[in-house]
C-alpha cells in the first residue's frame, strides 16, 4: 500500500467517524417532533455531513498528490546534486593522484642527480687524499735517509752518499703541492622546474567541457496533444551547470530546397528531463540537447524524433452502419502523421436520448480507420473514438448514437447516377424531368451511367436485414439488392449480380416484374404497394418483398449470395422514391416463404 492509499484509508476513517459522532449528538437532542420526522432529519444532517466530508477528502487528497508531485520533484533534484558531487569528488581525487605522482617523480629524479655528485665530491677528494700520502711517505723516506747519512761515521761514505740525497731532497723540494680542494663542499641546488606541477594544480579548478548527452527514445504515454516529456543522460563523469533542450517540428511536405525551415526553439533546465510545452498535436517533433558548466558547451546530442498525442479523430457519420447484431463505424484520422492504432469506445444508454448505462467498453490495436463492433440487439450505445501513438490517446472525438434496433445504413453517392439527386438527409432521392447531356456528367469507373441509380452501404455481416422503400405508384423504380462491382453500364436485374423488384408504367395498368439476369416470374399486383418492405436473410439465402401497408407477401428470390450484396435504388422515370431503414423488422418478414 503506498502513502496515497494510506492517507485515503485514514481519511475514510475519519470521514466515518465525523458521521457516527454527529449521529450520536443528535440522538442525544431533545426530541422536537416525532419520531420519523426526527430519523428523516437526523438521515438528511449525516448526509450532508458525508458530502461534505467527502469534499474535504477529496481536496486533502489533491494536495497530498500535489505534495507527492513536488516531493518527487525534490527528489529528483537531489539525485542530482548528488551525482554532480560524485563527479566532481572523482575529479578532484583523479587531479590530486596525478599531482602527487609528479611530484614523486621530480623527487626521485632530484635525489639521483644528488646521489651522483655526492659520488664524484668523494671520488676528488680520495684521489686527492692518496696523493698527499704518497708525498707524505716520500717525504719520510728522504727524511730518514738523511739521518743515516749524518749518523755515517765513515768519512768516505759519508761523502759518497750525501750527494746523491741531497740532490733527492732538492728535487722533492722543487716539486709543487697543491693544497686547494679538488671539489666544492658545496652542491648544486638548481631551481626545480615544477611547471607542469602548477598547471595540474591549477587545473583542479578547471572543469572540462562535458561529453555530449544521450537522448532517450520515446517512451509510452509520454506526451499530450500539446506537450512532450523528453529525458536524456550522461555516459561520462562530467560537471554540468545547465542543458539547453532544443526542437522544432518535422515538416513532411517540406520541399528538399526550402529556405523556410522550421523555427527552432530551446528550453534551458538543470535536471536530465523536460516537458515541452505549446506543441501541435499530432505532430513529429525533432530533438536534440547540450549539456554546458563553466568551461563550455558539449556537442549536440543525436537527434531524436518525438511525437505528440493525435488529435482526435472524425467520426464519418455518414458512411457508419449498423444492424440488430453489429456496428460498421468509419472516420477520419485527422492527424498529417499516421497513428499506430485507435480505440473505439463504446456505452450503453438507456435510450435513443438517456443517460449512460454500465461501464465503457473499448476495442483496441484497431489498425485502421474502421471496425466492425459486435453489439447486442434492441440496444443503443454511445460510440466514440481515441487515436493512438507512442505518445499516448488522443482525446475522444464527439460521439455518435447507434441503435440496434434494425439494419441502418446511408446511400453510397459515389455510385449514383449523374441525374440522381439525393436529399440532405440521404434519404431519398430524386430524378429530375431534364435530361442531362453527356458532357455535362462527371462521370467515374464507381457512378452508374445507364441506370439511374444509387447503392446503399450494408453492413458486412451475414445476417437478417431489413428496410423499407416509400414509392409513388405513379415513378418506374427499381429496387432490391446487387453485389458492389455489380455492371454499371446495366440495368438493374438485367445481369446476374443484382436482384430487384421493377414497376413499370403501362397505358392499361401497373406491371411490376421481379428481375434477376433479366429474367421475372409471372405475377400480377392487384393493390399498388406505396411502402414496400425488403427483407434479406442470408441464413435462408432469400430476398422477399412485402407490401407493408397490407402486411402482404409479393414475391421471395432463392440465391445463394457469393458476396456481400448493396441495397440498390433506381428510377426509370421522373420521380422519388424515400429509404426508411433503422425500424425494427416486422413478425412477417421472416417467416420463410417460399
Amino acid at each position: 500500500m503506498d502513502l496515497y492509499e494510506i492517507r485515503g484509508a485514514r481519511l475514510d476513517a475519519i470521514a466515518e467517524e465525523a458521521v457516527l459522532q454527529e449521529l450520536n449528538r443528535d440522538m442525544a437532542s431533545p426530541q422536537k417532533s416525532p419520531g420519523a420526522k426526527h430519523g428523516q432529519d437526523v438521515f438528511n444532517s449525516a448526509r450532508r455531513i458525508e458530502s461534505d466530508i467527502d469534499s474535504t477528502r477529496n481536496q486533502l487528497q489533491e494536495k497530498v498528490a500535489e505534495m507527492e508531485n513536488f516531493a518527487g520533484h525534490l527528489e529528483e533534484i537531489f539525485l542530482t546534486v548528488e551525482e554532480n558531487f560524485g563527479r566532481r569528488e572523482q575529479h578532484l581525487e583523479h587531479h590530486y593522484t596525478d599531482v602527487l605522482q609528479t611530484i614523486s617523480q621530480r623527487y626521485d629524479e632530484r635525489a639521483a642527480r644528488l646521489e651522483d655528485e655526492k659520488k664524484r665530491k668523494l671520488e676528488a677528494l680520495y684521489a686527492q687524499l692518496l696523493a698527499c700520502g704518497h708525498a707524505l711517505d716520500a717525504s719520510k723516506e728522504l727524511i730518514e735517509e738523511a739521518k743515516e747519512v749524518y749518523r755515517s761515521q765513515d768519512n768516505r761514505l759519508f761523502l759518497k752518499a750525501v750527494v746523491p740525497t741531497m740532490k733527492r731532497i732538492e728535487e722533492f723540494a722543487k716539486e709543487e703541492m697543491d693544497f686547494t680542494l679538488a671539489t666544492s663542499l658545496e652542491f648544486e641546488t638548481p631551481l626545480a622546474d615544477l611547471s607542469d606541477v602548477k598547471s595540474m594544480m591549477d587545473s583542479i579548478n578547471i572543469v572540462p567541457a562535458p561529453s555530449a548527452p544521450v537522448i532517450n527514445p520515446q517512451t509510452a504515454n509520454s506526451a499530450t496533444q500539446t506537450s512532450l516529456r523528453v529525458c536524456w543522460s550522461l555516459f561520462s563523469d562530467d560537471t554540468v551547470e545547465f542543458y539547453e533542450l532544443y526542437y522544432r517540428p518535422v515538416l513532411q511536405d517540406a520541399p528538399l530546397d526550402s529556405t523556410t525551415a522550421p523555427h527552432v526553439c530551446k528550453s534551458k533546465v538543470k535536471e536530465t528531463h523536460c516537458t515541452v510545452k505549446g506543441l501541435l498535436p499530432g505532430a513529429q517533433y525533432e530533438l536534440w540537447v547540450t549539456a554546458t558548466n563553466t568551461t563550455g558547451i558539449s556537442p549536440a546530442s543525436e537527434k531524436a524524433l518525438y511525437m505528440t498525442v493525435p488529435s482526435p479523430p472524425v467520426i464519418k457519420q455518414r458512411q457508419c452502419c449498423s444492424c440488430p447484431q453489429a456496428a460498421l463505424i468509419r472516420w477520419e484520422s485527422g492527424n498529417p502523421d499516421p497513428v499506430d492504432s485507435y480505440t473505439v469506445e463504446l456505452t450503453e444508454l438507456n435510450g435513443p436520448d438517456g443517460t449512460e448505462k454500465g461501464v465503457t467498453e473499448s476495442v483496441v490495436a484497431v489498425p485502421t480507420c474502421q471496425c466492425l463492433i459486435q453489439l447486442q440487439a434492441g440496444h443503443h450505445y454511445l460510440i466514440s473514438v481515441r487515436a493512438v501513438n507512442i505518445g499516448g490517446p488522443s482525446d475522444r472525438s464527439e460521439d455518435i448514437i447507434i441503435s440496434t434496433s434494425g439494419t441502418f445504413f446511408y446511400l453510397l453517392e459515389d455510385t449514383a447516377h449523374p441525374c440522381l439527386s439525393i436529399s440532405e438527409d440521404g434519404f431519398t432521392i430524386f430524378y429530375g424531368d431534364e435530361e442531362l447531356p453527356i458532357s455535362a456528367m462527371a462521370l467515374d469507373d464507381d457512378n452508374f451511367t445507364r441506370c439511374v441509380a444509387v447503392l446503399g452501404d450494408l453492413i458486412p455481416v451475414r445476417t437478417r436485414h431489413y428496410w423499407e422503400v416509400e414509392v409513388d405508384d405513379r415513378t418506374e423504380f427499381r429496387i432490391g439488392v446487387a453485389y458492389e462491382d455489380t455492371e454499371r453500364n446495366s440495368y438493374l436485374g438485367g445481369n446476374n449480380t443484382s436482384w430487384c423488384m421493377r414497376h413499370i408504367l403501362t397505358t392499361t395498368r401497373h406491371k411490376y416484374e421481379f428481375l434477376h439476369n433479366g429474367q421475372s416470374p409471372d405475377l400480377r399486383i392487384t393493390v399498388n404497394p406505396v411502402r414496400i418492405g425488403l427483407a434479406l436473410d442470408y441464413d435462408q439465402e432469400t430476398l422477399s418483398f412485402f407490401n407493408v401497408d397490407l402486411e402482404q407477401h409479393l414475391h421471395t428470390f432463392q440465391c445463394r449470395f457469393q458476396r456481400y450484396v448493396q441495397p440498390c435504388f433506381g428510377l426509370d422515370s421522373p420521380g422519388a422514391l424515400t429509404i426508411h431503414n433503422g425500424t425494427e423488422a416486422p413478425k412477417y418478414a421472416f417467416i420463410g416463404y417460399p
